[in-house]
């Protein structure tokens, strides 16, 4: 109770200064951030996957299969030219047509397709949760960002992400103390009300550079934000 009464009084008075949302336009790094995180203009939204094809879809050049419904019976097969009924003589066609099977697609994860998306690399001590300095100065473009009129309207997931030092429980425990902590100094520092901002730890089971078990990844220690609406 205490320490939520205490980021409110902060909140408050930050908000009541102005301060950050002031300084986001004359912060390049915080202008940046409120073009990716910020939906484009129709309902689109931009995200940081790569394009390209998928593993075992059909070239831009083929043509589209469409999709079979479920429920219903196949379409009766149009006979060749050249046969009158069941007793006239087979012809063998020229060409053969098989069928295209169906594309299985992977799922697109949300936090780069499907919203508005930042990937931020925060500082903390080696199995710590407390954000060093130099995590403190990697997010103050992203609390004058998130404290502008821009991205008042709307709501921010905070994932927390580690690399494969250590097993699997501990660095899932260690992502949800870290997506916190910055949760709890952008409530803190920049005024963003607490509301708008949802923490999350997803540990080591969405590294941003594949590496194998027990290997020390500065990219894969970092903070994803997700705009999740309004």
């Amino acid at each position: 109770m205490t320490r939520s009464l205490l980021l409110a009084g902060a909140a408050a008075l930050v908000l009541a200064t102005g301060a950050p949302a002031a300084f986001a336009q004359s912060d390049p790094a915080a202008l940046q951030l409120i073009e990716r995180l910020r939906p484009q203009a129709g309902g689109q939204t931009r995200g940081i996957r790569v394009p390209g094809n998928v593993e075992g879809a059909p070239p831009p050049s083929a043509p589209v299969q469409p999709a079979p419904v479920f429920g219903q019976p196949p379409a009766a097969p149009t006979p060749s030219p050249g046969l009158a009924g069941p007793g006239a003589p087979s012809v063998s066609p020229t060409t053969t047509s098989r069928p295209t099977p169906a594309v299985v697609r992977p799922p697109v994860r949300e936090t780069t397709a499907d919203a508005p998306s930042a990937s931020i690399t925060v500082t903390f001590a080696s199995g710590s949760s407390v954000i060093t300095p130099e995590g403190e100065r990697a997010l103050a473009p992203l609390g004058r960002a998130l404290s502008s009129q821009d991205l008042a309207a709307f709501r921010f997931r905070i994932e927390g992400h580690t690399d494969t030092v250590g097993d699997p429980a501990s660095n899932q425990a260690l992502s949800e103390r870290r997506a916190a902590a910055v949760r709890d100094y952008l409530v803190a520092k920049f005024g963003v009300s607490p509301n708008r901002l949802v923490a999350v730890g997803l540990g080591e089971t969405q590294l941003l550079v594949p590496t194998p078990d027990e290997t020390s990844s500065p990219r894969n220690r970092r903070v994803q934000v997700v705009n999740i609406g309004s």
